[in-house]
Parts: structure tokens; C-alpha cells; sequence
């Protein structure tokens, strides 16, 4: 669990309720059903407007990570490749078959297999790459989404805005429909702009710093792949693979 990523949500909101309280406000001003309906529903409407439907699946499941993010212990898989790099010089590639076959990680052990089907090394660094690549984009196209609402929501907020005060400009001649038309302006306002920088730019950004994270544990896996492709010597890989753990 990200107790940082809680405890942001959690000050952040408290922080404009507070100081909503502080100067003289209420809870209950904030609160307006039409606004939030207007803002919530046009911002993700517009975004999915922009996104295919298997974007959109990823996203949700994406969202997870901002409390409950992957953990990748670096240190862990110089360790790992290490042992590997050790029982490829003690048995030979071959050695790695019986490895690959209960290695957790699909990308490990596909550049494994690869190892063990005998690949050039060159080919086996395009191979991982390329994966690696589409691994990371597709994690980065969960984090736009994100984005893309962020962008969209201070928009909504302004469009809600000027429908309040379309509201409020035909009923000046009846003052008690004026309050409602007036709250709706200005709380769509607030609900886009704290919306957007809240919670999904935020939330943005850190789909793409753990996408970022993820893709630097991928280049580990296949810098010791390809070391060990080339026969390096086990205490070699470990010092050049050391210079991951200085991120």
C-alpha cells in the first residue's frame, strides 16, 4: 500500500475544505449535485470520446498502482541474474531450461528461453527491446488517459460556469432562482480545476513514474541476459549490473 500517495489525496483535500472552513465557509457550499454532474460526466465523456475500449480497461486497471503500486527490488534481480549467469558457466545454456520454466516473470523468462533456444545476442537484445518498448507505451497510454482528464476537467468546470450564470441572467427578475444559478457557476469552476489538479494530473504522473521504474527493471533484465549471452564472467555482470541500484 502507498500510504504517500493516501496521505497526498487525503492533505490535499483537506487542505481546501480547511481553509474553505477557516474563511467563514461550509461544507454544504461546496456541495452542489448539478455541478458535480456537470463536471464528472463531461470530463469522462470527453476522454472516452478519445480512448478505444481496451485503452479504457487498462486505465481502470491501472489505477490500482497509485495506492498499491508494483514494488521492483533492484537489488533482488542483480542476485538472480547473477545465479543464472553462475549456473550458465557451471551446466551451459542448457542449464537454463529447468530455471526459465518456474521464473515468475513472463520477461524474464522469455529472454531465458531465448538463451536457451541458443539466439545470437544481438538478436536477443532486439527481441526484449522491442517488448520492452510496447510494455512501457502501453503503460504510458494508461497514464493519457489520466491526462487527457486532467486537461479536459477546468474546461468542464468553465462550461458549468457559464451555464450557472445563463441561469442566473434569466431569472433576474426572480431573485430567489439566483443563489442556485450563482453556486452553480462557481463551484463547477472549483470542481474542475481541484479535480484536474487533485487528483488526475497527479494521478498522471505517477502511472507514468512507476511506467518509467518498470521499463529500468526491464533494461536490468535484459543488460544480464545479454551479458550472459556473451559468457561474461558472474562477478562482471554484478559490478556493471551494480550501476542499476545507484537509480
Amino acid at each position: 500500500m502507498d500510504f504517500l500517495s493516501i496521505f497526498g489525496v487525503i492533505l490535499g483535500f483537506a487542505a481546501i475544505i480547511g481553509g474553505n472552513y477557516l474563511e467563514g465557509g461550509s461544507l454544504s457550499a461546496l456541495a452542489n449535485l448539478p455541478a458535480a454532474v456537470i463536471v464528472l460526466g463531461g470530463t469522462l465523456g470527453a476522454a472516452m470520446l478519445q480512448t478505444p475500449w481496451s485503452g479504457m480497461k487498462l486505465a481502470s486497471r491501472r489505477l490500482i498502482w497509485v495506492f498499491a503500486s508494483p514494488t521492483y527490488a533492484f537489488n533482488k534481480g542483480v542476485d538472480k541474474i547473477v545465479r543464472w549467469a553462475i549456473a550458465a558457466r557451471k551446466e551451459g545454456l542448457l542449464g537454463l531450461e529447468a530455471i526459465a520454466e518456474v521464473e515468475p516473470d513472463f520477461f524474464a523468462r522469455k529472454g531465458l528461453q531465448l538463451l536457451v533456444d541458443g539466439c545470437e545476442p544481438q538478436n536477443i537484445r532486439a527481441v526484449m527491446e522491442v517488448e520492452s518498448v510496447m510494455l512501457e507505451q502501453r503503460d504510458v497510454d494508461a497514464a493519457k488517459f489520466y491526462e487527457s482528464m486532467g486537461g479536459y476537467a477546468p474546461t468542464i468546470g468553465i462550461i458549468g460556469a457559464v451555464m450557472g450564470l445563463i441561469q442566473v441572467m434569466s431569472n433576474l427578475s426572480d431573485p430567489s432562482k439566483l443563489g442556485a444559478g450563482i453556486a452553480i457557476a462557481f463551484v463547477a469552476t472549483i470542481y474542475g480545476v481541484g479535480l484536474a489538479n487533485l487528483l488526475l494530473l497527479p494521478i498522471a504522473s505517477k502511472l507514468r513514474s512507476i511506467a518509467r521504474v518498470e521499463a529500468e527493471f526491464r533494461d536490468l533484465i535484459i543488460e544480464g541476459i545479454i551479458s550472459i549471452a556473451e559468457g561474461e564472467n558472474p562477478k562482471a555482470i554484478e559490478l556493471k549490473l551494480n550501476g542499476f541500484l545507484h537509480r
